[in-house]
């Protein structure tokens, strides 16, 4: 039996690239609060109906900016674990702080979370919003998590260890000192964090001995 055809126009790949890369331009520039998606439309030359069909409220149209964000992040397995893993959690660190910062002053001291934070409570309290969010972090985070799994095998990491459980670790603290603390994540705390990690997962466990 023939399927039935399918109706409307097919979903234009060239429309989406310029949706998004008119999203980055003004997200950078205006910032979170000023972010208007009727402006995006009009900046990426399409319909507001082709931008709402595809993104219908402006959340949904950051988290699939900062999806496309995370896939121009390389995912590298060179052997090193402990190299790959700096590399790549600098790239997501410098991301999270630029993330921070758009359209803000560049001499402003604010150490809130940006648009960061913005994503975070809008999955909270939007279940769209937030399936897009999870979406996004369990098809990107099976790189890194594939990568762990790699080292193991090649005993680069103990028999026992849990890729997702260290991996949490890893991203959890870029998070935390986001979101909570404010402190900065650059290069030299990316480094710190991976190495004790890392030295934790090798370290063997003692115990008090028994009387």
């Amino acid at each position: 039996m023939t399927p039935p055809a399918r109706r409307g126009r097919p979903r234009s790949e060239d429309a989406d690239a310029r949706i998004l890369q008119a999203a980055h331009a003004l997200l950078v520039e205006r910032g979170y609060d000023r972010f208007a998606i009727d402006e995006v439309a009009g900046r990426a030359a399409v319909a507001k109906t082709t931008l709402y069909r595809r993104w219908p409220t402006k959340d949904h149209l950051l988290v699939a900016l900062v999806a496309k964000l995370q896939d121009d992040v390389e995912v590298a397995d060179t052997g090193d674990i402990r190299h790959d893993l700096t590399v790549y959690l600098t790239a997501i660190a410098s991301g999270l702080d630029g993330m921070r910062r758009v359209g803000r002053d560049a001499g402003e001291t604010d150490r809130s979370a940006g648009v960061v934070a913005e994503l975070v409570a809008a999955a909270a309290r939007h279940p769209d919003v937030g399936d897009a969010v999870r979406g996004m972090f369990a098809r990107r985070n099976a790189l890194p998590l594939t990568l762990l799994d790699h080292a193991r095998a090649r005993g680069a990491l103990p028999a026992g260890t849990s890729s997702e459980v260290l991996f949490d670790q890893l991203a959890g603290a870029l998070y935390y000192r986001l979101l909570v603390t404010g402190r900065p994540i650059g290069a030299d705390y990316v480094e710190q964090l991976v190495d004790q990690v890392l030295t934790g997962t090798t370290a063997t466990p003692t115990h008090p001995e028994r009387t």
